[in-house]
């Protein structure tokens, strides 16, 4: 494990400059110096980090060793920022967990520091054996990377709060936006993975919701030719048009491909002239490099000066746990972890994430209510969702993921 500490103090977002006036006391003079301002008390959040290769389909995809650290280390300085009119202060302390080291000895080394609220990126079985062993010792986890609907569901605790948008949430927000572009048709395309059987599973429940219709599904097996090779690209032109060849009449491709081995392939190489949604071509997010709207552009240029590379969905469920946290601090006026949580959870907390519409937490399952945008590729925002005209008695944003109604989730 490798541990980190991060004020903004020590390690300013920008580059301000900071004038201090020099005061010259001549000796002898008689002139009393004024006591030092006691220093703002402290609330130092916790961030169980995950240090893990990940097969991308392109090198240019490889993640940053500090992905969603680093979201968590810029609301740092956010908060602080707002803090020092309040006086109170924010610190982050970061240990960082390969695959093959213990999630829970890391979330007791912070325990035994004090720390109370903690944000991790770890997988759904790690995030929740770190709110089991969390919860006697009073500690709030933010889960900011694993989609699983399970830990909103039938899996959820109460102490769980779910910064990172879930399955049913992203799925949701495309086939929102298919239908009200009136393409109903769907060639569902899964792999073998579990995670992507997970996600296909998202997408059937969301046609359904939405009226939509899947003409047939297509299980991909195995793994694409080496893009490496000289003929890499000619087995692909050779071995994906097949994999669509004689479906039903459609509209999009909906891809699920938790694990990228083979969506991303898909687009310009379908058997017919077909768009390509999911995994692929048209994604759901809760971030993309290219959002400028709504204040968007300013959060993007603070990223970026700060981690000198832009920001990623994962940097913005951090970003958004982090905030979280300061924000509820400022309106509760106290640093105290019960009382931060107690507001949080109120009707009355919200946190705009540059997305339009406000943050809030879902008081059936932990999970925050957000928007998603559709991103093409890393290229472009084509759209956000809620789509307009779908509606919800509570808030637009009810419209995406499990409702209350719904839920399995049973909290006290």
């Amino acid at each position: 494990m490798i541990e980190s500490r991060l004020s903004t103090k020590e390690r300013p977002l920008t580059g301000r400059r900071a004038v201090l006036g020099a005061f010259a006391v001549t000796a002898g003079a008689g002139l009393l110096q004024p006591a030092a301002a006691a220093p703002a008390p402290t609330l130092t959040i916790g961030y169980v980090h995950w240090l893990h290769e990940v097969d991308t389909l392109s090198y240019i995809f490889q993640p940053a060793p500090n992905d969603g650290r680093a979201g968590a280390e810029v609301a740092i300085a956010d908060n602080n920022t707002t803090g020092r009119f309040l006086n109170q202060n924010f610190a982050l302390a970061a240990v960082e967990v390969r695959d093959n080291e213990d999630p829970v000895a890391a979330l007791n080394s912070l325990i035994g520091k004090g720390i109370r609220l903690v944000i991790t990126d770890r997988p759904a079985a790690d995030v929740l054996k770190m709110a089991n062993a969390g919860a006697p010792h009073g500690v709030t986890i933010f889960n900011a990377g694993a989609a699983e609907d399970s830990l909103r569901e039938e899996d959820c605790r109460g102490n769980l709060i779910h910064t990172a948008p879930s399955d049913n949430m992203l799925a949701d927000a495309l086939a929102q936006y298919l239908i009200w572009k009136r393409w109903p048709r769907w060639l569902l395309a899964y792999g073998e993975h579990p995670r992507d059987l997970r996600l296909a599973a998202a997408y059937r429940r969301a046609a359904k919701i939405f009226g939509a219709h899947i003409v047939a599904e297509r299980q991909y097996k195995g793994k694409v030719g080496s893009r490496e090779t000289d003929t890499g690209l000619i087995d692909l032109q050779k071995e994906l048009p097949v994999f669509t060849q004689n479906a039903p009449n459609y509209d999009v491709l909906v891809a699920a491909d938790d694990n990228s081995v083979f969506a991303g392939y898909l687009p310009y190489r379908t058997w017919d002239a077909r768009l390509v949604a999911g995994s692929a071509g048209l994604i759901p997010t809760s971030w993309d490099p290219n959002s400028e709207e709504w204040g968007g552009r300013q959060m993007q240029d603070r990223f970026v000066a700060y981690a000198h590379r832009f920001m990623t969905a994962l940097d913005m469920n951090a970003w958004v746990a982090a905030r979280m946290i300061g924000t509820a601090a400022s309106y509760a006026q106290s640093l105290e972890p019960d009382k931060i949580m107690a507001y949080m959870r109120g009707p009355d907390f919200q946190l705009g994430a540059y997305r339009g519409l406000s943050l809030s937490i879902r008081d059936w399952n932990g999970q925050v209510r957000q928007a998603i945008l559709l991103s093409d590729s890393g290229r472009l925002v084509v759209s956000v969702s809620p789509q307009p005209g779908f509606l919800h008695q509570r808030t637009v944003l009810d419209t995406l993921g499990t409702d209350k109604p719904e839920t399995k989730c049973k909290l006290s």
